[in-house]
Order: structure tokens, then sequence, then C-alpha cells
């Protein structure tokens, strides 16, 4: 798996041509059943992937804090909103509350997460990739093929199954 992760930045690279092509195309002329496309090749792809053997998203990024988040969250470490803030969080350039680094506070050695059960919104839908009118995320999708597997065989699968 580490041979992998070690390999997807260059094959995003590689691939970052192609693939902004076939997103332009995609959001010029999205299939009449993209979503239902995207949920059987996003199952697909989580049945052959093991996050826990990866964790390469919370290695390499750090999720977008929403404020229902840092209000549960806080509530599960029984701290206040503004202290949880504090001590995790930091404000980015598009003034969203992100971690102040990464990897994740809240991965252990073992790729298990501290908070799982109250991750974030943005953790809990990572890679995006089973997202309703999926079309419109391409730049984020393009951003998480460098760092997600199964992104990537998504992604691949995507550029088989629908043909322009």
């Amino acid at each position: 798996m580490q041979d992998i992760i070690n390999n997807l930045p260059k094959l995003a690279k590689d691939k970052h041509k192609e693939n902004k092509t076939f997103f332009t195309k995609l959001k010029k002329k999205p299939p009449k059943q993209l979503d239902y496309i995207m949920q059987e090749l996003h199952d697909d792809a989580f049945e052959k992937t093991d996050c826990l053997e990866c964790a390469n998203c919370c290695k390499t990024t750090g999720p977008l804090f929403t404020d229902k988040d840092v209000a549960r969250i806080s509530k599960h470490f029984k701290m206040k909103q503004q202290q949880f803030i504090d001590q995790f969080l930091r404000i980015d350039e598009d003034n969203d509350y992100v971690l102040q680094s990464v990897p994740c506070t809240f991965l252990g050695a073992d790729n298990y997460c501290s908070i799982y059960e109250v991750r974030p919104k943005a953790c809990r839908e990572f890679p995006h990739t089973d997202r309703k009118k999926f079309q419109q995320i391409s730049n984020l999708t393009m951003k998480n093929v460098a760092i997600c597997p199964a992104a990537f065989n998504i992604v691949e699968a995507m550029k088989e199954r629908i043909k322009f």
C-alpha cells in the first residue's frame, strides 16, 4: 500500500491533463445516470480499498471544520467551543476552520481516528466520489486523486465507463 501512496502524486500528475479534459467534457454534458454510475464506482473502489491501511488523507491534508463539527466535537471532548478552536484549529485564507497542522491530531499510529464517531463532515464524505452532481466538484476530485488511491481508481474507472 505504501508504494501506491508514494507513487500517487506522480501518477496523478501524469494523468492531470487527461483528467482535466475529461472533467471539462463531463461538466458540459453529464450523463443522465451520473449519480448512479458514481455510486457504483465508489462502492466498487471501496470494496477493494482499506482506508485503515492507507490514511493518507489524514496524514497529508486537513478537513474543513463547520460550525456544527466544532460544536459536536467540542461537546465530545467536554470543552467549550472556543477552547476546542484555540487548541486544535486555525482560520485559513478562505476564512474556514482547519487543523493547525497535519498529520491530523486525531490520527493514531494504527491509522485509527480517535474521534471517528464525531469526525468532521468533510472526513465522513471524503473523497466525495459518491456525491450527487459529482461533475460540480471536479477541481476537488483532481486534488483528491493525488491523495486517495480509491479516488484515483474511481476516476480511472469513470474514464473507461463514460465515453465522450
